[in-house]
């Protein structure tokens, strides 16, 4: 039980984790073009952890500490994109950047978080546009369809949990937990069909279990559930990808 704190308070809590899901799932990405490259992994894992660890932790009495933390992240990332990439590289990720300060800024009177039903999507989105645009020299349409709805219907069973909680209407408090899992569904389905047909085979079954273990997520999702059901189960479905790919190539 002691291990099972330590590991939700310092993994879990401190926003390790869903960074390293973000960057399993880039990296899936990264494989399937053979385009990977150690830089961009570190680069990919720095955006996610400073951009979770901002919106988490912006109103928390230390905030300043994890404001110089991201200023720093930021230099790192952008020595990172200089010495093995280009300035249009810079750009691209200085615009995610971008996107992720509008999400949920206490700056700001009205964060994309505040508007009711868009904050799934404005994940996804942000999630897509790395894996389909920052990682690769051209967008690929493709991937970031793949990615928007996978991430999209992976952020609505955090709405069920917290529809009890939520100032703002998420689609749970809309149309009920049951509609809102069949949305899901039908993102993951939609997700799948795309995959199927524009990545490669081995890649694409990978994939393909993954949205299955997904879909069990999914199901058992209820607001009753421990926050590790969500902060641990579901976050790891955006790793199941990289983790059956790589089950299959070398066991």
């Amino acid at each position: 039980m002691q291990f099972l704190n330590l590991l939700k308070k310092y993994v879990i809590d401190s926003q390790i984790y869903v960074s390293l899901m973000g960057t399993a799932l880039a990296v899936f990405f990264m494989l399937q073009q053979n385009l990977f490259r150690l830089p961009t992994v570190i680069l990919i894992f720095i955006t996610f952890f400073s951009g979770y660890l901002y919106t988490k932790y912006q109103n928390h009495r230390f905030f300043w500490k994890i404001l110089i933390f991201n200023v720093i992240c930021g230099i790192i990332s952008a020595v990172l994109i200089l010495m093995n990439h280009n300035e249009i590289r810079l750009l691209k990720w200085l615009l995610i950047v971008i996107l992720g300060l509008f999400y949920n800024s206490s700056f700001l009177e009205n964060s994309i978080r505040k508007i009711p039903l868009l904050k799934v999507f404005y994940v996804g989105l942000t999630w897509a546009l790395i894996n389909s645009w920052l990682i690769v020299p051209q967008f690929h349409p493709e991937i970031f369809f793949i990615s928007l709805l996978f991430v999209t219907a992976l952020v609505l069973p955090f709405d069920i949990r917290d529809m009890n909680n939520d100032r703002v209407t998420t689609f749970p408090i809309l149309i009920g937990v049951q509609k809102t899992k069949f949305l899901a569904y039908f993102l993951i389905f939609l997700s799948l069909l795309i995959a199927i047909f524009s990545l490669k085979t081995l890649f694409a079954i990978a994939f393909f279990l993954a949205c299955a273990i997904t879909f069990l997520f999914i199901y058992f999702s209820e607001t009753q559930k421990p926050d590790s059901y969500f902060s641990f189960g579901v976050e790891t479905c955006s790793g199941l990808p990289f983790l059956f790919l790589i089950l299959m190539k070398y066991f």
